[in-house]
């Protein structure tokens, strides 16, 4: 059959006051996608990702792009961790169904990883365009601009989370895509927000917007880091840093392998601790504090 270039069904898009389209930013709807991929000539997005599943959707510039093939082969090494997170992968590039398949083959010859999740077929460019996807420095053979590298980490109701766009020389990378997902999982509807640098099984932050008496109610414990602006400042109604134990953590949702946790040391050490935690240190506040200000309250 031929091929055909997958079609925005919903979520409109708006211009910005050149009449270009303006590209998706955080908290838009992500328009439903209906078309093509690889082996789906009637493909829905919605209808693919469900109610209660979040969506990991990258954008590439071509078929047969070295840096792109890396990438997607580690999207597949990674698919059955995602998928126990409730993730589900989406790609898309300017190419078509057949081009797809072709190019499915080389990045399992490479990579040794079978790419199962949809990718979306755009020839025509509609969607890209539509979109505001388009990298007018990045372009083609024909002088055609290319899809921007883009990722949009999607909610279950459908709207953007996160975006991160990459230069079409610099690989993603899905250490920090999965350790979003997991902040972004953590933090949705649990009253905490995540620090720098911070991994699973790290202390969170307690909402700001919490006071200290919700704080007590809505956590088990919680510690404050000592600041000077609020030295020698007693019973404040809300102290501004404060943390909690990432009590979400399940190391049974880890496979050592693929998300590189290292299990051989004491394992009380181990529970509730990734690799990259346990070489780091407990906290991420290990700085110091006044002791009496670091003690659980």
């Amino acid at each position: 059959h031929p091929s055909k270039s997958a079609i925005i069904m919903s979520s409109p898009s708006s211009s910005n006051q050149q009449g270009a389209p303006r590209q998706l930013i955080l908290h838009d709807i992500f328009p439903n996608l209906k078309g093509e991929t690889q082996d789906n000539p009637n493909f829905d997005l919605y209808e693919y990702l469900g109610e209660d599943n979040w969506c990991v959707f990258f954008c590439h510039p071509g078929d047969y792009t070295p840096v792109c093939t890396t990438e997607l082969g580690e999207a597949a090494h990674r698919a059955s961790a995602f998928k126990q997170r409730r993730v589900k992968m989406c790609g898309f590039s300017c190419n078509d169904a057949e081009s797809h398949r072709g190019w499915i083959q080389d990045i399992k010859a490479a990579t040794g990883a079978t790419v199962d999740f949809p990718l979306l077929c755009d020839p025509t460019r509609q969607v890209s365009t539509a979109l505001g996807l388009l990298d007018p420095e990045n372009l083609n053979a024909k002088g055609l601009p290319l899809t921007v590298r883009s990722v949009f980490i999607i909610h279950p109701n459908k709207k953007i989370h996160l975006v991160m766009t990459y230069p079409a020389s610099c690989g993603r990378s899905f250490d920090e895509i999965f350790r979003v997902v997991e902040s972004l999982q953590r933090t949705d509807t649990r009253k905490v927000a995540t620090p720098s640098d911070w991994h699973p099984g790290q202390d969170v932050i307690v909402d700001f917007s919490l006071s200290n008496a919700d704080a007590r109610h809505h956590f088990d414990g919680y510690k404050t880091v000592a600041v000077p602006s609020e030295e020698g400042k007693l019973n404040l109604a809300k102290n501004y840093l404060r943390t909690t134990p990432d009590k979400w953590f399940d190391i049974n949702m880890y496979n050592p392998e693929e998300d590189h946790i290292n299990l051989d040391e004491n394992p009380e050490r181990a529970k509730g601790v990734i690799a990259y935690n346990q070489k780091k240190g407990s906290s991420w506040f290990s700085f110091g504090g006044s002791s009496n200000k670091n003690e659980m309250l």
